[in-house]
């Protein structure tokens, strides 16, 4: 029997975060790699900063899957990074990107075209993708032992020893190895500290008749190419970039929160009727794990000032932030930023141009 007629693909897809890589990735990787001749893996959420959510980064995800193989299954294997994305047809068009580079490389024009298939476990909403490919085949796969990746990371960031005890058994050896050494590290240190807020930080609501909802807003505010950004100062996100935003109080309209936010933040001296007047659009962002706090909903204004004013606003850091200043919008960083604020950017940028 030929490789060819032994497996019925010539290229597998499997899109998912990896955070951590478990024996349960590890079980649909080796069925891909039985039914295609070459496997494409797809890292979600990369490029941005590390959370209790993404702990770790493209390259540390990278290695601890390659590590998890032979050398030559390494060389059937390619690993691209994904960005998250709000907007499910960007998210479609970059996969389809990803890939369709990819298989240009494996499959040169002029042959046969190739048969692609997508290979994933629906495990809930958030598998919602796995349909949303028509042009490929699918194969459906069941959880390997009912794993998943939230209880492990959640156990090893609360106490790093204790969490690889208990898991060490679902997770291939080169990734306790792994996990064992980046518990030494400062990022882990730094991400056990806001595990713990968050914690505590739950636990105040844990008396709550049902889990509470959080309403918060951002400003988006822009001037000259420039954006105005806080650093903030406590957990979560403790030396972060962030848009100047909070919670809405009681007895107030979200608009006014969101001026009483910046202002408090940033010190801003522009009157309100004029920052009011400057709003060019207003979203809602509602994913649901947006924040490791808990269900929160944030309303983004999108305020863009003229340029006729003298020079930018004096800004200066208050209440939750460390800072606040104005950062040239070419040279914002996703990995240096809060949440999913340069989501929230990237997504309120196209309207300052809009009449």
């Amino acid at each position: 029997m030929t490789l060819a007629s032994a497996q019925p693909y010539d290229v597998m897809v499997f899109v998912g975060r990896f955070r951590f890589f478990h024996n349960g990735h590890l079980a649909v990787m080796r069925r891909a790699l039985r039914l295609g001749r070459h496997l494409i893996v797809l890292v979600g959420s990369c490029r941005q900063a590390r959370s209790l959510r993404n702990p770790l980064n493209f390259d540390e995800v990278r290695a601890t899957i390659l590590d998890a193989f032979e050398p030559a299954e390494r060389e059937r294997l390619t690993i691209v990074p994904l960005i998250d994305r709000y907007n499910d047809i960007e998210w479609l068009a970059d996969v389809q990107a990803a890939v369709h580079e990819v298989v240009g490389r494996l499959h040169p024009a002029g042959g046969p075209e190739p048969r692609l298939c997508l290979i994933g476990h629906g495990k809930d909403q958030s598998s919602y993708y796995l349909k949303m490919f028509p042009q490929w085949a699918s194969e459906p796969v069941p959880n390997h032992e009912s794993l998943s990746a939230t209880p492990m990371r959640e156990d090893y960031l609360a106490d790093a020893e204790a969490g690889l005890a208990k898991w060490a058994a679902h997770l291939p050896a080169n990734v306790v190895d792994f996990l064992r050494s980046f518990a030494r590290t400062e990022a882990y240190r730094n991400l056990a500290e806001e595990a713990a807020f968050i914690a505590d930080y739950k636990r105040k609501w844990a008396v709550a008749p049902y889990p509470p909802t959080f309403v918060t807003t951002d400003a988006v505010l822009v001037q000259s190419g420039h954006i105005l950004l806080v650093e903030r100062r406590n957990n979560p996100g403790k030396g972060l970039l962030a848009l100047p935003g909070g919670f809405v109080d009681q007895h107030e309209r979200i608009r006014d929160a969101m001026i009483r936010e910046l202002r408090e933040e940033t010190r801003l001296k522009v009157p309100s009727g004029f920052l009011e007047g400057s709003i060019k659009a207003v979203q809602v962002f509602d994913y649901p794990y947006r924040s490791a706090r808990g269900r929160t909903i944030s309303h983004a204004f999108l305020i863009v000032l003229t340029g006729d004013r003298a020079g930018l606003p004096k800004v200066r850091g208050g209440d939750d932030a460390r800072r606040a200043f104005w950062l040239p919008i070419g040279e914002l960083e996703p990995e240096q930023m809060f949440e999913d604020h340069w989501h929230i950017i990237r997504t309120m940028l196209p309207y300052a141009s809009r009449d």
